[in-house]
């Protein structure tokens, strides 16, 4: 796929980003805006990803750095950038999406393995998402594990499923709550 490749999300690329968000997840009642888009951005743009595909625009992966069993409120913008606490810890997938003519062309998982390899140079022990729309069976496939016991801000309904993978060989699968080396507080 010699048309398709994957960079950092940059100024000129938020009106594509706000528009196909808003077609993702505005019947679903969980579009956020774009104020509460690139407040997630400003936290950590060395993680958030633009796709271009067919020479143009094909889609996008915010992530950022967030406790462990922890997540972004839709409803609410990140307040500055992510304390450094969070950094090496946790590395949070918080909106991924394709445009619907790059959808079953394995898209979205390039942007996922970008976002692997990425939080594998940093040292991130673990990823975290959580799973909208009945997407959970999909994540389950790229090796994440549902945690049905995180609570989820109300904002993101009541299907909603937290979901983690650990990144790498030292990274364990530990409770909330607990101090495992895969948290770090």
């Amino acid at each position: 796929m010699t048309d398709t490749r994957i960079r950092l999300l940059q100024e000129e690329d938020w009106d594509d980003v706000v528009a196909l968000e808003e077609r993702a997840y505005a019947a679903s009642g969980l579009s956020e805006g774009r104020e509460a888009l690139r407040s997630r951005h400003r936290a950590s743009p060395s993680t958030c990803f633009v796709l271009e595909h067919a020479g143009g625009f094909g889609g996008y992966l915010l992530a950022l750095p967030y406790p462990l069993f922890h997540c972004p409120d839709l409803s609410q913008v990140e307040e500055g950038v992510v304390r450094e606490s969070h950094r090496g810890s946790n590395l949070h997938t918080h909106d991924l999406a394709t445009v619907e003519h790059a959808r079953g062309r394995g898209m979205a998982r390039r942007l996922v393995r970008r976002l692997e390899e990425t939080g594998q140079a940093a040292h991130y022990r673990s990823l975290s998402l959580v799973a909208v729309c009945g997407s959970e069976t999909l994540w389950s496939r790229l090796g994440y594990r549902t945690r049905p016991e995180v609570v989820l801000p109300a904002s993101y309904g009541a299907e909603a499923v937290y979901m983690t993978k650990p990144l790498g060989p030292t990274a364990g699968d530990p409770a909330p709550g607990s101090t495992s080396r895969a948290e770090v507080s």
